[in-house]
């Protein structure tokens, strides 16, 4: 067992290198914790940006554009840097367990691991579908996706399963994506073909029917089907190649070389295992200040959490916000004063890419679209990415 412990000093572990966790050590590096040792727990070294991997899958920016190097940023908040996997808890005894190296010890623990399509209730899903999160495991996927598209000399069907603006923003981009990179290579793009596949009515079922409406027609002039009312119950085929195909119980399977997979978002399954209170679908509850139903030394943000009061989408815009009240609570915690609320935004401001420098926005009820809110979105998230590019290198650490 790894004891992290210093005279006076606190444990504090986060695992998960998820957009809070990495607001909450830029902030520990602006403002130091000397009351605290600090470690980060990932799997690896870069973490993605969810807010710009439409536009890396579209060619937009290069993959240095849209990661965040973890080891420079926990350089800079004081925090060690522990390359391994969160396999479990004892709440008992306050040990995090890993997957590749002894316990570590926790006095204060965040969890801010993510989430993955559920692709567990699907026969056949898991093995033959990209499943989109964790991204970091997607991107060298997509790569692999690519090359057998143009081993193909760009003869293929791709389809994308989830209708929500991940599923929708994807596909836009993939399809922007295998279209250019297929006639570059020389080959027809009329040999590729995309589709749209929903259980639900209609797609982007969160959004006003203004900002549902001009995404159809994108997908319409870009030739892209739209299979509406379509709930998957099976995937058959040879995994790893073409010739696949998704099943239904109420209609006729749907044939596809290239699945991609981006419903509803799972829980890490270790999690069920750990004695933490957890909603109906393995997901942390959590009280409005971030902090575990039950357990007022555990914190957890981002997609992995519940709120028993209202219910967030797994979206990066709410995660983005909890990193600021995770590095609060917990500096508030460890000086024995009360944390303070997470208050969501009632109206979020929605930038969604189709695949090529044009954009659709939502806030308020109101929809807008063009060239400019593009670049407005590229504006703000490039913004973001260089707060963790261009470190402060005059702060003094712990």
């Amino acid at each position: 067992m790894h004891d992290a412990s210093k005279p006076g000093r606190k444990s504090v572990v986060l695992i998960g290198a998820g957009h809070a966790h990495v607001g909450a050590l830029r902030l520990f590096g602006l403002n130091p914790l000397p009351q605290a040792v600090l470690t980060l727990v990932s799997h690896g070294r870069f973490t993605p940006y969810s807010g710009m991997l439409p536009g890396l899958i579209a060619g937009h920016y290069h993959v240095n554009d849209v990661h965040i190097d973890t080891v420079p940023l926990a350089r800079f908040a004081g925090a060690r840097h522990y390359q391994n996997e969160a396999i479990g808890l004892d709440l008992a005894n306050r040990l995090v367990i890993c997957r590749n190296s002894p316990p570590l010890r926790y006095d204060l623990l965040s969890i801010d691991i993510g989430s993955t399509p559920n692709t567990a209730d699907v026969p056949g899903a898991a093995a033959r579908a990209i499943a989109v999160k964790p991204i970091g495991r997607f991107l060298p996927r997509f790569e692999r996706l690519l090359g057998r598209v143009l081993a193909r000399r760009g003869k293929a069907a791709v389809a994308c399963v989830g209708g929500g603006a991940g599923g929708v923003e994807l596909l836009l981009s993939v399809e922007h994506r295998l279209r250019r990179e297929v006639t570059a290579a020389g080959y027809a793009a009329s040999g590729l073909s995309f589709a749209l596949v929903t259980a639900s009515d209609d797609i982007l079922l969160n959004f006003p029917p203004a900002f549902r409406a001009r995404f159809r027609a994108v997908l319409a002039a870009r030739g892209i089907e739209v299979v509406t009312g379509a709930a998957v119950t099976g995937m058959t085929g040879v995994t790893g190649v073409g010739a696949k195909q998704l099943v239904f119980n109420d209609r006729a399977p749907i044939a596809a070389d290239e699945v991609m997979w981006t419903t509803q978002a799972a829980p890490a399954r270790w999690l069920a295992r750990t004695g933490l209170p957890l909603d109906a679908h393995g997901f942390i509850q959590v009280n409005d200040d971030l902090r575990a139903m039950g357990h007022d030394n555990i914190f957890a943000a981002g997609d992995i959490i519940a709120f028993a009061a209202r219910a967030l989408p797994k979206s990066g815009v709410y995660a983005v916000r909890e990193g600021p009240v995770t590095a609060d609570n917990i500096r508030r915690v460890l000086l024995g004063a009360a944390p303070r609320a997470f208050k969501p935004q009632r109206e979020a401001l929605y930038l969604v890419s189709t695949g090529e420098r044009y954009a659709i926005g939502t806030r308020n009820g109101f929809t807008f679209a063009g060239g400019w809110v593009w670049r407005w979105k590229d504006w703000i998230d490039r913004r973001f990415m260089r707060q963790f590019q261009e470190l402060p290198k005059n702060v003094a650490l712990p």
